[in-house]
């Protein structure tokens, strides 16, 4: 019986846990939106700790937190019905069925009601119906979102070995990875158009002969064959086929909802860097919280009271790209950033003086000022809320007390014009009151 699934006693046991599954729903359903709501904050953490250090793990961690915010809104939204649902049965226990007549409204008003809203058997049918239905469909939408990825996650993967194995030239591996991109986008947009058709290229003779092996192959890369079942259970069923197509728009919907703002002043704008007129806390290592991370550089505090400043800037791989164009003879033979393993190999080490060498280059490369008036930099390697970067203590002693203002630049190479030229990083300002 546990494999026959034609068995009697087998499809007995089915129709007994469809009557009692309700009570799963509501357990998962709890037990799923507590864990998902703790998740959130520690996944947002990774993610920018990814950002920050440039991991590739960061785009995870996006599909891990979209993931978890469709469950949490489908999940919710089951609980809710769920619960209506049991109110409703728990109220027909009470008054049996809607008694129209019993209402005395005119036969206009009751006629109309009798045909919209029905029995209240059938209420407490469609709301079983969606229930159900809406439980199976939060996690056939988590497949999707992991499918979506998947996807692009092709072209990523694709994109770094043209571009960034060494393989090809910089134009000849830009060059594969368009022609790849048209080629491979085309067929995902023929596999999107059966999706959102619900199978026409399916249905049509000659269209199917061709489609098919494209059908197998898309169904690898999206892990299709492990819900397959569940995506057909519902496209046989009439109700099921316009659930699926009302939650797409309702997402749709929804994240556009999310970006509406309210602009409180045409002059005061937030921004995500300080400048000479505003200060973000982002530049201040004293108001950083603890999911935030250094984006360009900051300064221990907005208020300085020390005789120092202390200036971070965090490491970016585009700093290292300048260091290698102005000064060639640093460029290692063989390039050994990116991922790799110490399996096979001893631990990649580097020599002080060549350290110290480069260290000189990064100290050329940036340009720091206060007050207009530039200053000598010299940087250290260190960490700083485990991100990695650049720190210089600059003495600070003889200034005057009041409002100053750290200007941050830095060689920049334009990818268009493969120009190198001076860029403004960040304006910082800051108040240095003596002890």
């Amino acid at each position: 019986m546990k494999n026959d699934y034609t068995n009697k006693k087998f499809q007995e046991l089915l129709e007994k846990l469809q009557q009692e599954s309700w009570q799963l729903e509501l357990l998962i359903s709890g037990f799923a939106i507590f864990g998902l709501f703790q998740a959130l904050d520690p996944i947002e953490y990774n993610r920018l700790a990814a950002v920050a250090n440039e991991s590739y793990t960061k785009f995870l961690y996006v599909v891990a937190g979209i993931s978890c915010k469709v469950l949490i809104v489908n999940l919710i939204i089951h609980v809710i019905l769920r619960g209506l649902w049991i109110g409703a049965i728990g109220l027909r226990y009470v008054s049996d069925d809607i008694d129209y007549d019993a209402l005395k409204y005119k036969k206009r008003f009751t006629n109309y009601l009798k045909k919209k809203v029905g029995s209240f058997d059938k209420y407490i049918g469609t709301l079983e119906n969606y229930c159900s239905v809406l439980f199976a469909v939060t996690f056939l939408y988590l497949f999707y979102i992991i499918s979506f990825f998947m996807v692009m996650g092709v072209v990523v993967l694709v994109g770094a070995f043209f571009i960034e194995s060494g393989y090809f030239s910089e134009i000849v591996g830009f060059t594969l990875l368009g022609f790849f991109a048209l080629g491979y986008f085309f067929l995902a947009l023929l596999i999107f158009i059966d999706f959102i058709t619900q199978g026409y290229l399916k249905k049509v003779e000659w269209i199917s002969f061709l489609y098919f092996p494209l059908y197998k192959v898309f169904s690898v890369l999206t892990l299709s064959f492990l819900y397959r079942a569940l995506v057909y259970n519902f496209l046989d069923n009439k109700f099921g086929r316009r659930l699926l197509l009302v939650l797409f728009p309702v997402y749709l919907s929804a994240f556009y909802l999310s970006t509406v703002n309210n602009v409180r002043s045409s002059f005061i704008l937030v921004k995500s860097y300080s400048s000479k007129n505003y200060s973000y806390k982002n530049n201040y290592l004293k108001s950083l919280e603890k999911n935030q991370f250094i984006k360009n550089a900051a300064i221990q505090s907005k208020i300085v009271s020390e005789p120092y400043l202390n200036i971070f800037i965090p490491f970016r791989s585009k700093i290292e790209d300048v260091v290698f164009e102005q000064y060639p003879d640093l460029k290692m033979v063989e390039d050994v950033r990116g991922f790799g393993s110490n399996f096979f190999t001893s631990k990649y080490t580097i020599a002080d003086s060549l350290q110290t060498n480069y260290l000189s280059a990064v100290n050329n490369i940036f340009k720091l000022k206060i007050d207009g008036k530039p200053i000598k930099s010299d940087f250290l390697i260190t960490e700083t809320n485990t991100q990695l970067g650049f720190e210089h203590i600059q003495l600070i002693k003889n200034l005057e007390e009041g409002r100053h203002l750290l200007t941050v630049k830095s060689l920049h190479r334009d990818q268009k014009t493969k120009k190198t030229s001076l860029k403004d990083i960040v304006e910082i300002p800051f108040w240095y009151l003596k002890n």
